[in-house]
């Protein structure tokens, strides 16, 4: 009889459970922000030394969270549709009159999935640290948290909130897990960052307090409001700020060669792969859509920055010793492509940006991923102490060598289409003269000319040429199943990508066609 009713009870419960999770009032978006961080919470939990079990957990609980975003969107979202989708709004602080706002478009739907996607790989690559496994791991869940919210926010102030909950674990794991000058770049990054922050609360607060007896955060709200011209022009500077130094732009990039150089490849996977692409979204999202006068005064002068920063990066790179520096100077220099698009104001710019963020999230989480595991076995950072890797590591050397080849956007691969959209972007603008449109083209195209260069030049010393290190104090195994997996996994997506760019493109492209017609082309 027991048997009997308890059989009746559990099947009740999965008839709730499978209503719940098949109706559109679910709170998505709100469960995948609070369930790394929560369960997360859990891990401290766990036995000391149970390293194996704190890294299946964090991983069964990235892969679950991924799995439930894919399914909330595959069902949920419609792609032709630019307005705010899966939208919650609940009263959260009654005294401050704060409100827990998330949704998701198409320009934030393609960064959720890049992080669920980077966010798992970078759990799964982390399995050789076993130094405070489960603070590292909590760590790890909890920027996973940060930058879910951050995207999904439609609140100025809960998007500043979720903008600082990332950065405290990243100092941390700067700090405790990385190189021998790991105090050094994690103190430099906090100060560039926090510094920053406090311009991205002077904006959030005039905005939210201008021409209005109640304060009010709501992005929607923010963008049907009308600002005086210079007034406008300070909001803007004080977010442009914010963002310049996250994404980087330079001359407020010094800080990411050091946090890149010195931390470990999984850190370095989410910093390539996601962090920076926060500062990118948030010009768009807050500068783009909330201020698009002075977006249109500031436009020609970041795209003279952009077009400068592909050129400076792309020298500097060619010229570091340090291997994961010179990956994280070409980071700075794709960037740049990502600055000339959003700054081009035109539909093929602004998805072409947007595709630049998804493509360069993949590849360049693939190559800091690679370089770690190099170092894994070899122990040395330094390119004019290696050489003759290919032989002992041929696996090795081909994933390298193809994500290599993406990054200095060879065709078939993500990076070319996305390079090229930008490059039509800013040809067929309407806003530039005809002159300034071919200077510009001229110093991209320098510019893509210079990443070969380095890149071509990056693997010639790795792998080619004589054993330059000591081998016997050398492990010269090639890689192993696990590392194998995660340079395939983020392959595919980069040729997927390559071969049908509409997969990528049909994410932002009512979104961005929305963007410009309100603010630009009315």
């Amino acid at each position: 009889m027991i048997k009997k009713i308890l059989a009746f009870w559990v099947r009740v419960f999965l008839v709730q459970v499978y209503l719940v999770f098949t109706t559109n009032s679910f709170p998505w978006l709100t469960l995948f922000v609070v369930l790394p961080i929560s369960a997360g919470s859990l891990i401290f939990f766990f036995p000391h030394r149970g390293n194996k079990i704190i890294r299946w957990y964090t991983l069964c609980i990235c892969v679950l969270e991924l799995l439930l975003m894919t399914y909330a969107v595959s069902y949920y979202f419609q792609l032709d549709d630019p307005l705010i989708q899966l939208a919650e709004d609940y009263k959260w602080i009654n005294f401050f009159d704060f409100y827990w706002r998330l949704g998701i478009d198409g320009l934030s739907l393609g960064p959720i999935l890049l992080t669920g996607f980077i966010t798992t790989l970078a759990t799964l690559a982390a399995r050789p640290v076993t130094r405070d496994s489960r603070l590292f791991h909590f760590l790890m869940l909890a920027m996973y948290s940060g930058q879910i919210g951050l995207f999904s926010s439609q609140d100025l102030l809960l998007f500043f909130i979720m903008w600082e909950l990332e950065l405290i674990p990243v100092y941390l794991l700067l700090s405790m897990w990385g190189g021998k000058k790991r105090l050094y770049s994690a103190t430099k990054f906090i100060l560039y960052t926090a510094g920053s922050s406090v311009f991205l609360l002077m904006g959030t607060l005039g905005i939210a307090l201008y021409g209005s007896n109640e304060p009010t955060f709501n992005f929607e709200t923010s963008a049907n409001q009308s600002y005086p011209v210079a007034l406008e022009i300070l909001f803007y500077i004080g977010f442009l700020i914010a963002f310049a130094v996250k994404s980087p732009i330079i001359p407020l990039h010094t800080w990411l060669p050091d946090t890149h150089g010195e931390a470990h490849y999984s850190t370095c996977m989410l910093l390539a792969g996601i962090l920076l692409k926060m500062g990118a979204y948030g010009l768009v999202r807050i500068n783009m859509e909330l201020l698009p006068r002075a977006h249109s005064l500031f436009s020609p002068w970041l795209i003279i920055v952009g077009a400068i920063q592909i050129i400076y990066a792309a020298s500097t790179s060619l010229g570091q010793r340090n291997l994961k520096k010179r990956i994280a100077y070409s980071s700075v220099s794709h960037m740049g492509f990502i600055i000339i698009g959003i700054y081009s104001i035109s539909d093929l710019g602004l998805n072409g940006a947007i595709v630049q963020i998804i493509s360069h999230g993949f590849i360049g989480a693939a190559l800091f991923f690679l370089a770690g595991t190099c170092y894994d076995r070899i122990r040395l950072v330094f390119l004019d102490e290696m050489g003759g890797m290919a032989t002992s590591m041929p696996k090795i050397f081909t994933m390298f060598s193809i994500l290599s080849l993406a990054s200095l956007a060879l065709p078939g691969m993500s990076g070319f289409f996305a390079e090229l959209v930008v490059f039509f972007g800013i040809i067929t603008g309407q806003k530039y003269l005809l002159m300034s449109k071919i200077l510009i083209t001229f110093v991209m195209a320098i510019g893509m000319i210079l990443t070969p260069i380095y890149l071509l030049s990056m693997l010639r010393q790795m792998f080619y040429g004589y054993k330059l290190f000591n081998a016997p104090n050398s492990y010269l195994f090639d890689s192993g199943p696990r590392e194998l997996f995660v340079s395939i996994s983020i392959l595919l997506p980069v040729i997927g990508i390559g071969i049908y760019p509409d997969f990528v493109f049909s994410l932002s492209v009512d979104k961005v066609e929305a963007i410009l017609s309100n603010s630009f082309y009315r």
